[in-house]
């Protein structure tokens, strides 16, 4: 799918907000993908996930690992795609991201790590420190769409989305939108 067919598609469902939003991560910005209505399509979802499988084709990937919640439903569809299992991480008690529900890992598995959007990278990280104990073989980092943070953390290989769209972001106290007044959402949060 070209890009600019994909960019339509995501506005359509209302995945790609414009306002004023408070990330995930903390950080504010005037525009937030929530790609959750994107995936409440299957056909959708599953072109989502083709799409992304194909920038990771001939890497024989034997797991897909999304970071709960945005990597699950797009681990899900990847993994269909590649015929690979599909997993995912999510926090324990204390809010640390970890392996749960009896998943386990092979020593040199051959894993792909997804997420929806991607911002700071935090919770690919976070994903990432979970595996570790199991010795996989990250092969990649997919993602649907690549927000292109400046406030990236170091990740283990860079991140091939199907959309690569620069969002500005900004720390609270920095926010030009905080200074004009404009009313912060966390449409992750709202009913």
């Amino acid at each position: 799918m070209a890009k600019d067919e994909l960019l339509r598609k995501l506005q359509a469902v209302g995945a790609i907000l414009e306002g004023h939003f408070r990330l995930t991560s903390g950080r504010h910005s005037s525009r937030f993908f929530l790609l959750a209505r994107a995936f409440q399509y299957p056909p959708l979802a599953e072109e989502l996930g083709r799409g992304v499988a194909r920038l990771f084709s001939g890497l024989q990937v034997e797991a897909v690992v999304g970071p709960a919640v945005g990597g699950i439903l797009l681990a899900h569809e990847v993994a269909r795609a590649l015929g690979a299992r599909s997993i995912f991480t999510e926090k324990d008690g204390e809010g640390k991201m970890t392996l749960r529900r009896g998943f386990q890992l092979h020593p040199g598995e051959r894993i792909l790590l997804v997420e929806d959007a991607v911002t700071t990278g935090g919770s690919l990280l976070q994903a990432y420190e979970a595996l570790r104990p199991w010795e996989p073989q990250v092969v990649g980092i997919g993602a649907v769409v690549d927000r292109g943070s400046s406030q990236r953390v170091e990740l283990p290989m860079p991140v091939k989305a199907l959309l690569e769209l620069p969002t500005p972001d900004w720390a609270p106290e920095e926010c030009p939108l905080c200074r004009e007044g404009i009313p912060l959402r966390e449409p992750k949060k709202e009913l």
